[in-house]
């Protein structure tokens, strides 16, 4: 269930006019800094590292792994590190956020005081960021409905034994558009993957090396072959719907081979479309909307 935000009480009593931008914000602005800074400092002691006793080597990691130079400290030579994590500002602060959960998730340490604590942050801070569903970093945010959309097809898909390996295509896809690190030409590669493994067994189950490619060449001959779900008018054809979402997909990926002229990656924008438009294709498939008849 869902509720509207509560307005302020300027705005609600005529004093004030409401704000043209109240979020989603990008970056670090200047009301969520110091709460970053603050959650790190609590997220990188003891405490919060569970069962990962030496702080130190934590933070001279998290350095080490961004490029941040340790700031000298004559009085505390053992802070220099957690120092120089802690007085970091705008992106950088995002990327530290991000690679203190990461260090975490990757030695199993289930901190979740330091989770609920940043989840609170950014939801009350209007940020453009969340924790993602594994704990190992940030990603962006989407529409609820979205999001879970793209979560179910990627569970129907892992319980799908006949849709191969299409969940963990789709989860690295979904990831590298909404991570904090976007890599659109790995992330629309991984999502033309995932529409292979899970078309593979309707379309082409005997050809070892189908593309979504070899697969539009089989339907393109043998559309009889195949039908979905939808209701199509006499005389019309059953597979044109999803021929046609396979062949946008397959077509809009603009990185896949060199030639004469440069390659030209995907944009951020064409990979996140790929992406639920895998997605879309993937449940297709899984759910049995697409049969081959024949």
């Amino acid at each position: 269930m869902t509720t509207t935000p509560r307005s302020r009480f300027s705005v609600r009593v005529g004093l004030a006019a409401a704000p043209e931008h109240d979020g989603p914000f990008e970056d670090v602005p200047g009301h969520l800094r110091l709460p970053l800074q603050e959650w790190q400092t609590y997220a990188l002691d003891s405490e919060g590292l569970a069962n990962y006793s030496d702080e130190e080597a934590a933070e001279r990691t998290i350095c080490l792994r961004l490029r941040i130079s340790p700031i000298p400290d004559p009085r505390r030579r053992d802070a220099m590190y957690r120092t120089a994590l802690t007085t970091t500002t705008g992106s950088q602060l995002l990327d530290v956020v991000d690679a203190v959960l990461a260090y975490k998730a990757e030695r199993h340490v289930d901190d979740q005081a330091a989770i609920r604590m940043l989840t609170g942050i950014l939801d009350a801070a209007g940020s453009a960021y969340r924790i993602a569903e594994s704990s190992d970093g940030l990603e962006e945010r989407v529409t609820p409905a979205v999001r879970d959309a793209v979560r179910q097809a990627i569970a129907d898909a892992a319980t799908s034994p006949s849709a191969g390996s299409a969940a963990d295509h789709l989860a690295t896809a979904w990831q590298s558009v909404y991570g904090r690190s976007p890599d659109p030409v790995r992330a629309y590669s991984e999502a033309i993957k995932a529409a292979e493994a899970a078309a593979h067994a309707v379309i082409q189950p005997n050809n070892a090396k189908a593309t979504l490619g070899t697969m539009l060449g089989e339907i393109k001959n043998a559309r009889h072959k195949f039908s979905t779900a939808l209701s199509t008018p006499a005389g019309g054809d059953p597979i044109a719907p999803a021929e046609t979402m396979m062949r946008a997909l397959w077509e809009g990926q603009t990185s896949r081979h060199g030639g004469q002229s440069p390659t030209a990656p995907e944009s951020l924008e064409a990979a996140r479309a790929a992406v639920h438009l895998a997605a879309a294709i993937v449940q297709w498939f899984v759910s049995g909307a697409v049969i081959r008849t024949l």
